[in-house]
């Protein structure tokens, strides 16, 4: 059997790394786009042709064929949960399904917005960006409600192709009531097309479908997925903009202890909606499809056997109250971790790495990318971000510190080894001739066709890749050569760093022995004095290093990412505590981020782990966090509640106090004309001045503080942090939330996955390099 080629969307890539939006190869029409199958799905009145089960029965009077719907399984508290996909994604696998259901060869098709391949044949669904198991895949028509629960469970698929045959006999024959005997005892009784139902094997039911007292109820049975479950429309269009989240402490992000690559899943939900709802005159423009955040693991690496914490942690930890001690190793020590220069080192190249291989294989999937990047980080995550940003380049900003560290290592000279070996590598990539390259390629049958047109290394350097197109050479070639300049591009990059920082190095330690000359002859000058003096002096000399970039930060060498940023957003950030522990009393205005301009500090009021970043990075401003607006627009009713009852009791003050004013007038009037005592006029005089006093006190007592303010005038100016514009971003508490704060504290550092609110923010910075603003519903359609 000759197989069929790939049609529709179905995509064949290589098993080892399917690819995500490849093209095909030619001679194979393209695939559809996500707004052509959306198209496709609405003409066909919202369900899927019918095939395999039911393509023989159409046509039948009567009977109408049922529509699949494809479902995965996944474990949540150890229990299976089947979840469907969305629309176009379902769409897109039964497309698939159609074409190649004759085709033994296993084929991958993307779904969740190229997050996760489907292969068709096996029936399972791989993770593209994080390690995670397979779950199993499911062609679904027949359902049946689980024990326990109100949610249906799909049968197995030749199990339901059995029952839509029995189905279709029942409809045909108007044949119903009767008992569908199945192997391993179980029973089916279909009573009418809206009544099914299954009994499982002890109970077994007469031919009415009575079951005996004490036997376990039957459970109910529907076709088809219509009122079954809510099925999302799926992602559509490509991603405008690539966010990288990195988690905080522990393996868990929340307080139902949710992995990382489950928050994120809410983020990005509520992005989802928020386009629907709050930018739909962009999707409508074309200028908004939607935002892919993919999460950055660092936990495993550092909790790994590569560094073996665990294990030295497991033989010192007491015995006693087990499960709290093990929680505290797993989590709240990772911020111990951080500060230590060893494990710091191993979070700092892990979060690198890991952001640099997300970013590679995000550009496989998505070669025509050409959206910007963001980071968010939460918690010790957008610590470990920030020492990362800021090490990026070699202009990032100085901060002024009176922090006294260890003295970094000397640089010691490259030994006669080491230069010969670079020196080697250097005469090798330099005596590199074309001949060379295409052997070392495995490209030698495109040599001559280099040759006939007279170009060698400078000129291939000069080459685009229309150039190499154009001379016949096919993808595969043309990707070697690109990337092998890619790579000689950035080792050339790297070696001219490398060469920099040795003479920084070298400067520095130049300028070091000197200083550390100048303090020895001026302690040798003041011995002999004070033995002249028979005195006796005694001198201490400190040598310390704030750093590379003045942190204070353990000196720990950052990687240098391959991209630039756009926004780092920071939630729920310790930033601020951090700095200060290191000594840091204020940053300065000129600080800012080498490779990301952009710099937002998003916190909850209650949140126990935040800090604020603005008094350190210009103390003589004294203005509170930009309150940030509730997604629905305007602010939450009890806190404009509480302003007006704030402003209500300063006016009624305000009378009161005019009012008494008045009166001591009044009586020191009456006073002064019916005594001529002077002592008794001054008394008087005295009396209303404190009175009046004490009133003006107890309204200042008595006056409510505000947490939050609005956003202060723009000549504001924070430093260059965020391009002069405001930092700190303050969330609405809940009305609930405001009855006990200490209640909700622990909870509220963790709110940032499903806040709304949170995430029209970051939507918002988002997409105003595109000119789009967000539109309230109802406040701007009126």
């Amino acid at each position: 059997m000759t197989s069929a080629p790939p049609q529709d969307n179905v995509v064949r890539p290589t098993p080892q790394s399917p690819q995500y939006g490849e093209s095909l190869p030619l001679g194979v029409p393209p695939p559809p786009t996500d707004s052509q199958l959306q198209s496709q799905w609405q003409q066909q009145g919202g369900s899927m042709s019918a095939s395999s089960t039911g393509s023989s029965l159409v046509g039948t009077p009567g009977y109408e064929p049922v529509q699949p719907h494809w479902f995965f399984c996944k474990i949540v508290e150890g229990r299976e949960v089947w979840l469907p996909f969305s629309l176009l994604d379902s769409l897109r696998l039964e497309e698939a399904f159609s074409t190649v259901q004759q085709d033994p060869e296993n084929y991958v098709i993307p779904t969740n917005g190229g997050r996760y391949d489907v292969h068709l044949n096996d029936r399972l669904r791989y993770s593209v960006f994080w390690d995670e198991g397979p779950s199993i895949v499911r062609r679904c028509t027949w359902f049946y409600k689980g024990d326990g629960d109100n949610k249906f469970v799909p049968y197995a698929e030749d199990f339901s192709e059995r029952l839509e045959s029995e189905y279709f006999n029942a409809v045909t024959n108007n044949a119903w009531h009767r008992r569908l005997e199945f192997p391993g005892g179980e029973t089916i009784v279909m009573h009418n097309p809206n009544v099914i139902v299954h009994f499982r094997q002890t109970a077994q039911p007469d031919e009415w479908g009575t079951t005996p007292d004490g036997q376990m109820r039957p459970r109910v049975v529907k076709r088809g997925v219509d009122d079954v479950v809510e099925i999302e429309d799926g992602e559509v269009g490509p991603a405008d903009h690539l966010v990288f989240v990195v988690h905080g402490i522990g393996p868990v992000c929340d307080l139902r202890f949710r992995s990382p690559v489950e928050c994120v899943d809410d983020f990005r939900a509520v992005s989802q909606m928020l386009i629907h709802t709050h930018f739909k005159h962009g999707v409508d423009e074309g200028k908004v499809h939607r935002v892919e955040f993919l999460p950055v693991h660092w936990h495993k690496a550092l909790h790994g056997d590569a560094t073996g914490v665990d294990r030295q942690l497991k033989k010192i930890t007491l015995p006693s109250i087990g499960r709290l001690r093990h929680f505290t190793n797993d989590t709240l020590l990772d911020i111990l971790f951080y500060t230590s220069p060893s494990y710091c080192q191993t979070i700092a190249e892990t979060v690198a790495s890991e952001m640099d291989r997300l970013w590679d294989l995000f550009l496989t999937r998505n070669p025509r990318f050409v959206g910007g990047v963001s980071v968010v980080g939460h918690s010790l995550g957008s610590l470990i971000a920030f020492d990362l940003l800021a090490h990026q380049g070699m202009s990032a900003g100085t901060l002024s510190t009176e922090q006294k560290t260890q003295p970094e290592p000397e640089p010691q000279d490259e030994t006669p080894g080491e230069q010969q070996e670079e020196t080697t590598q250097e005469q090798e990539e330099e005596e590199l001739s074309l001949d060379a390259l295409f052997n070392k390629l495995g490209l030698d049958e495109y040599k001559e066709t280099f040759q006939q047109e007279k170009i060698d290394m400078e000129s291939l350097v000069l080459c685009s890749e229309a150039d190499l197109k154009e001379m016949g050479v096919p993808m595969g070639p043309r990707k070697k050569l690109f990337g092998f300049l890619k790579e000689q591009k950035t080792a050339q990059e790297r070696k001219k760093r490398e060469a920099e920082d040795r003479k920084r190095r070298e400067a520095e330690r130049v300028a070091q022995e000197a200083a550390r000359k100048a303090v020895e002859e001026e302690r040798q000058r003041q011995q002999q004095q004070a033995a002249v003096g028979n005195g006796n002096i005694t001198s201490l000399h400190v040598d310390y290093d704030t750093g590379h970039s003045g942190i204070g930060m353990p000196h720990v060498k950052y990687p240098q990412l391959k991209f630039n940023l756009t926004n780092f957003f920071a939630l729920g950030s310790p930033i601020g505590m951090f700095l200060v522990t290191r000594g840091i009393e204020e940053i300065g205005e000129d600080f800012t981020l080498p490779t990301c301009p952009n710099f937002f500090n998003i916190f909850h009021p209650f949140d126990p782990v935040a800090y604020r970043i603005e008094p350190i990075v210009n103390p003589t401003v004294d203005v509170k966090p930009v309150l940030i607006p509730h997604h629905k627009g305007r602010k939450r009713l009890h806190l404009e509640l509480k302003e007006s009852l704030s402003r209500m009791g300063t006016d009624l003050k305000r009378v009161i106090i005019g009012a008494a004013k008045k009166g001591w007038t009044s009586i020191h009037d009456f006073a002064r004309a019916h005594s001529a005592n002077e002592d008794v006029q001054a008394d008087l005089d005295s009396m209303a001045d404190n009175i009046v006093q004490e009133i003006k006190e107890e309204e200042e007592r008595m006056q409510v503080s505000e947490a939050v303010e609005n956003p202060p005038p723009e000549d504001v100016q924070i430093g260059k942090l965020n391009k002069g514009n405001r930092i700190d971003y303050v969330l609405q508490e809940k009305p609930i939330e405001s009855f006990n704060e200490y209640l909700f504290a622990l909870g509220s550092h963790v709110c940032y996955w499903e806040s709304e609110d949170t995430v029209l923010l970051l939507m918002k910075e988002i997409y105003s390099t595109s000119g789009v603003i967000p539109m309230i519903p109802g406040l701007h359609d009126r």
